[in-house]
């Protein structure tokens, strides 16, 4: 069974998708954008759009009912190779060792204005 997961602080979306799904043992969140909860976009400082990013991750895992330690494996969309390393520096205050298994992809995304996505997995066994 595939339940709908939806964080309250995460701004809603206008396109056909959830925050996270729960599939099994499995929590999928959908890609996050730098985005506040009442829908502005955060820009201009690439530090401060990577937290957006991973504040609405962790809001949607918590919704979900665990925590960043639970996440198992992340997806990161860059604009640009970049901001790999600027990227990493905040990416370290948000995850612990074992680190999320990680892919990175430089790719456009969908705004201009938008220079990081990234997507997650966590794995929160039912029942425990």
């Amino acid at each position: 069974m595939i339940v709908e997961i939806t964080a309250e602080n995460i701004a809603p979306s206008d396109y056909p998708l959830s925050h996270a799904v729960r599939a099994g043992d499995f929590v999928y969140v959908a890609g996050q954008i730098a985005v506040r909860p009442d829908g502005t976009l955060v820009t201009g400082d690439f530090a401060a759009e990577t937290r957006a990013v991973l504040d609405n991750i962790r809001s949607a895992v918590e919704a979900a009912g665990g925590t960043l330690g639970d996440v198992v494996k992340t997806t990161v969309f860059l604009m640009n190779a970049t901001l790999f390393e600027p990227m990493n520096a905040v990416y370290r205050e948000y995850f612990e060792k074992p680190y999320p298994v990680r892919s990175t992809i430089v790719a456009p995304l969908s705004n201009p204005d938008l220079r990081i996505e990234i997507e997650a997995v966590a794995y929160l066994p039912l029942g425990h």
